[in-house]
């Protein structure tokens, strides 16, 4: 708890609680120190130095401050950062001298250092209290000697004309001591509370770029390259480089960096302008800005697919990227997996041929598109198919439609792309200026296909030429390719004595 009410407090409140138990301890140290006190006293009195003062004195001297200084440490494991803490430590000073004076040890410079000790603890407050209860004890301390001291001056004085003689110069002295001591106080700590604030400025900066070195590390190790590029300083340094060396960037004269030089050579020809107005150094920050990313992918002729990436550090008021992070990574696995997951989307399961999501794709670019006189549509529809499932089971019928797929995949080839686009339906797309032979060529096909369930196969194909529909619509083109398809299905229906479909 005590914790997370520090994490609460500013910089400078903590510093003061972490000083509050170095000076706790100091004090500490001292009252331990002071019970020397009772034995120094007694050695003067050995040697004739004190006169007045007695051995008991010296004794008790040293067992209060045993007592006050165990007290005080007992406070001080308890409740290090309190206040408390430190005010019983020159409260017992205080009480020490308010002894001594009582027992005729003149000590007279010393109640003025003891609130001065406050002055560490750097509360402008807490000092003027401790000058309040010093000035208070050293009262009581000058009522008590008075009547003794006002002895030596005759009948001529009383101990109330002593005490406010002797008290009235110790008030104008506090008086002093308090002004001066206040001034200083205030002024250390309005200093230490201003150094206390830049020193976190610093170190959260530090920290800051201590975060940001961690994370470019980290980005070394998962790009192939990472280069820091800082327009402030027009610089470029490789985060590869063990060195960190840095390399002058010339705006003027200078289009790439050193990496993507490096990088250019091995470029896809077809791709190497793109690569290059990409990675032009000269517009880099006006594309970056109010952007926090821009990336772009190109091919390398030795490790494949890569990609390029500009990414904002660090920018000004006006969003223009002012450091910037050019990472470089291979991402030709990606690529692949992509294509794959493309493929599985576009392709029929049972056929492996393209589906009918990758036909209406397909066919959508011939709607934007004036078509040529080579295109051709050939449409294709398994005869049987029902037969076969009725009759002998699903398997039989799935044999029927990979016979089918397989027949027209060989027959086209890479000349085209066939689709499945139904159960027993298929599409060919094709540039050819001899559509006949290739459905010849499918028939045939067809015609020498034996199953495991089946002996035979038997496909009705038809299909439609630009050429023979001049300014026809692809959905005009496809209708032909249809009714060309249909025509036939009708003849084998008709020559094998099949009355409807089945």
């Amino acid at each position: 708890m005590e914790n997370e009410e520090k994490e609460r407090l500013s910089s400078y409140d903590r510093f003061l609680l972490e000083n509050r138990v170095r000076i706790n301890t100091y004090l500490n140290i001292s009252l331990w120190c002071f019970i020397a006190t009772g034995p120094a006293i007694a050695l003067g009195i050995e040697i004739g130095f004190f006169t007045d003062i007695s051995f008991t004195t010296c004794f008790i001297i040293s067992i209060a401050m045993f007592v006050l200084s165990s007290i005080h440490f007992i406070l001080l494991k308890k409740y290090p950062r309190s206040l408390v803490t430190s005010m019983f430590a020159l409260l017992g000073l205080n009480l020490l001298l308010v002894y001594m004076t009582y027992s005729r040890v003149s000590i007279c410079l010393t109640w003025f250092l003891v609130p001065l000790l406050s002055i560490l603890l750097c509360l402008p407050w807490f000092y003027l209290l401790s000058v309040a209860v010093n000035y208070a004890l050293m009262a009581l301390a000058v009522w008590l000697i008075s009547p003794y001291n006002c002895s030596f001056y005759g009948d001529k004085t009383t101990p109330v004309e002593y005490f406010l003689e002797t008290f009235g110069g110790y008030t104008i002295e506090t008086v002093i001591v308090g002004i001066s001591g206040y001034a200083l106080v205030s002024k250390a700590s309005s200093l230490l509370k201003e150094l206390t604030h830049k020193y976190r400025e610093a170190m959260d900066r530090e920290a800051l770029i201590a975060q940001r070195m961690d994370i470019l590390d980290s980005m070394a190790e998962i790009y192939d390259d990472v280069n820091l590029i800082n327009f402030n300083h027009g610089t470029e340094t490789s985060l590869r480089d063990e060195n960190l060396t840095e390399h002058e960037l010339d705006l003027v004269n200078q289009t790439h960096t050193q990496m993507n030089q490096k990088i250019r050579p091995f470029i896809m020809p077809d791709q190497t302008q793109d690569f290059l107005n990409f990675t032009n150094i000269k517009t880099v920050q006006l594309r970056l800005t109010n952007k926090k990313i821009i990336s772009a992918d190109f091919i390398h002729i030795l490790k494949g697919w890569f990609r390029a990436q500009y990414i904002t550090a660090e920018a000004d008021q006006n969003g223009v990227p002012r450091i910037v992070i050019y990472t470089v990574r291979n991402i030709d696995e990606e690529k692949r997996r992509e294509e794959h997951l493309i493929r599985i989307s576009m392709t029929d399961e049972l056929t492996r041929l393209y589906n009918r999501r990758c036909y209406e794709e397909d066919i959508a670019k011939y709607r934007e598109e004036p078509l040529e006189d080579d295109f051709v549509l050939i449409s294709i529809d398994v005869n049987g198919l029902k037969t076969a499932n009725d009759n002998l089971g699903h398997a039989a019928g799935d044999e029927l439609i990979k016979g089918a797929a397989d027949c027209l995949a060989s027959t086209v080839g890479n000349r085209g792309k066939a689709y499945r686009t139904g159960g027993d339906e298929f599409l060919v797309i094709i540039r050819t200026d001899k559509p006949d032979e290739l459905c010849d060529k499918i028939r045939k096909k067809t015609a020498e296909w034996h199953g495991m369930y089946l002996d035979k196969m038997s496909m009705s194909v038809g299909f439609a030429a630009y050429r023979d529909h001049p300014g026809a619509s692809i959905n005009e083109i496809e209708k032909a390719a249809d009714d060309s398809m249909y025509a036939e299905k009708a003849r084998y229906y008709k020559e094998n004595g099949i009355e409807r479909r089945r």
